[in-house]
């Protein structure tokens, strides 16, 4: 029997709670801002607030918080409900902070007739030294003792327009001696002039997120509210306005933001690298947004496999990007059809064979119901250069002169001679097969140790191959010195012009994945053309991360 996985922290919370009878289900919610696309970090969020009401038997709610008119795009949002529904993910309700625009400004009002809310002119910088430091309380300015009734006029004034950004802000009246800077009179609401991707002009005011956040959680009834670290010291301000406001008592919980090494997971630094170039787009495959590895060929289970395996803790700390091409080895060799494809062409010419004929190959070995294909066999075929050595060493069991090798699914075949250029290059093999070797019905007797794949020139199609490696140089990239575009690795690209695969690849789509024999996982790209077929290295055969793990 296999051993029962322990719950996680959260896991515990919500057992705890369904048996004490707080709740009788339990409702998440996945509350991406629409200023960018998703990353793995993000992944592992939805993968944990999905699962947990999958398996307590809730719902998630999918809510845009889009307060921040000047940042948020349309094409954010039908990104990241796109990435939601390929990981596997379906949400119950789709919402929008700005849905609730209307009634945070009720709350906002509210807070104001209980005297805890006032209008503040001070600038932002009079606002920072007007907080105090950690070690010394905050001091009150004049715009504090405000009545009631000024207040609900100039805040009525701000949402109408009279003012000018940066004017006035709306802010919580709490503590300034706080021990919490947050708590520390914060800013609710502040005036914006610019058009919102859904409400347009209707408002020049927006909520904070901190106001919004909690508020929205609460309307929504959501019961477990989760998220990263660094919101710890935003709960109690969470708290403190749901409290006040008198509202369903939704409950902020923690976890370890997980970053991974030889990336960044930030995205504003991730739109850098969109915006100045270094990368074509947001899903380029060496992006670690989650657009950016479906282009690269990885699977939805293998990252859902990823983010349960890495699971979720109270201290942060650095992934390694090993395990997720673990992940993703394990799952293509499994599901991957095979395929040959030769990088570096080297031209062999059988001289004792004449013709063509068809012969048949495994998709998937992996796979009992994986099938054959056709692959056509010819006098002329390519090889990789570097399965010939004019001069091996000992132990060399591939193509030299004299020696013997097997040609995947095919025959076996001997090399008699080298054709070579003025210059001494090699341009081609002369090669003579064994007639009763063929794969699968040998009656020659010869012992072959080395088996290698080939393409037949006259039925060869030409591809272009982009071979992705890792998109830094440094392993920790946020704790280098620095600017972290100085860490790019510049060689994290590398095309292949003149490869050429097997004719069947003429029939593959975005949806596929392959593994390229002896070369690793592929998958075909969607700016691929009829004329023109380009396909991108998911990950390599060699699976680095596990050799490590069992020294």
């Amino acid at each position: 029997m296999s051993e029962e996985k322990s719950l996680n922290f959260i896991e515990e919370i919500i057992e705890n709670d369904l048996a004490e009878g707080k709740y009788s289900s339990i409702v998440t919610r996945f509350p991406p801002e629409p200023n960018g696309y998703l990353h793995m970090g993000h992944a592992s969020s939805i993968c944990l607030n999905f699962g947990l009401t999958k398996k307590y038997k809730g719902y998630t709610n999918l809510r845009f918080d889009d307060t921040n008119p000047t940042t948020e795009e349309t094409e954010y949002v039908d990104s990241i409900k796109e990435d939601i529904q390929w990981l596997g993910f379906e949400w119950k309700n789709e919402y929008f902070a700005s849905d609730y625009f209307e009634q945070l400004y009720t709350y906002a009002v509210t807070l104001i007739n209980k005297g805890l809310a006032y209008v503040d002119d001070s600038t932002a910088d009079q606002i920072a030294i007007e907080k105090g430091t950690p070690t010394h309380a905050g001091v009150s300015n004049k715009f504090r003792d405000r009545s009631i009734e000024e207040n609900l006029l100039l805040f009525a004034e701000m949402r109408a327009g009279k003012y000018a950004d940066g004017e006035k802000v709306l802010r919580a009246k709490i503590d300034l001696a706080s021990s919490n800077m947050l708590m520390r009179d914060p800013i609710l609401y502040r005036i914006k002039h610019a058009h919102h991707h859904r409400t347009g002009d209707a408002w020049c005011i927006y909520p904070m997120y901190d106001f919004a956040h909690g508020q929205s959680d609460s309307i929504e009834n959501i019961t477990h509210s989760i998220c990263t670290l660094e919101f710890i010291p935003h709960r109690e301000l969470y708290d403190w306005l749901i409290e006040k406001l008198e509202i369903y008592p939704s409950h902020q919980y923690e976890f370890a933001r997980r970053n991974m090494n030889y990336t960044v997971m930030s995205k504003r630094k991730l739109l850098q690298l969109v915006n100045e170039g270094f990368v074509k787009s947001w899903d380029d495959p060496r992006m670690p947004t989650i657009s950016g590895m479906r282009r690269r060929g990885y699977t939805p289970e293998s990252i859902r496999d990823f983010c349960d395996r890495i699971g979720i803790a109270k201290r942060e700390n650095l992934v390694d990007i090993g395990l997720l091409e673990f992940c993703v080895r394990e799952h293509l060799n499994k599901i991957a059809q095979r395929r040959m494809v030769v990088f570096d062409p080297l031209k062999v010419t059988i001289t004792n064979y004449d013709g063509s004929e068809t012969i048949t190959s495994e998709n998937n070995p992996e796979d009992e119901n994986g099938g054959q294909r056709e692959v056509v066999f010819s006098r002329e075929i390519y090889i990789e250069r570097e399965d010939f050595m004019e001069n091996p060493p000992k132990k060399y069991f591939r193509l030299a002169i004299g020696q013997i090798v097997r040609l995947k699914s095919a025959f076996i075949i001997q090399c008699d001679e080298i054709v070579k250029d003025a210059e001494g290059n090699i341009l081609e093999l002369k090669c003579s097969y064994f007639p009763n070797s063929k794969s699968g019905n040998d009656t020659s007797g010869l012992a072959v140790k080395s088996t290698i794949h080939w393409v037949a020139i006259d039925a060869a199609v030409p591809i272009e191959i982009n071979l992705y490696d890792r998109l830094f140089k440094v392993e920790n990239v946020d704790s280098e010195a620095g600017d972290f575009k100085d860490h790019i690795n510049e060689n994290s690209l590398h095309i292949l012009t003149t490869a050429y695969a097997e004719k069947s690849l003429l029939e593959a789509n975005t949806t596929e994945r392959f593994q390229f024999l002896r070369k690793g996982y592929f998958c075909l790209d969607k700016e691929s053309t009829a004329d023109k077929l380009v396909f991108n290295r998911t990950v390599t055969l060699k699976d680095s991360w596990a050799k490590e793990k069992a020294r």
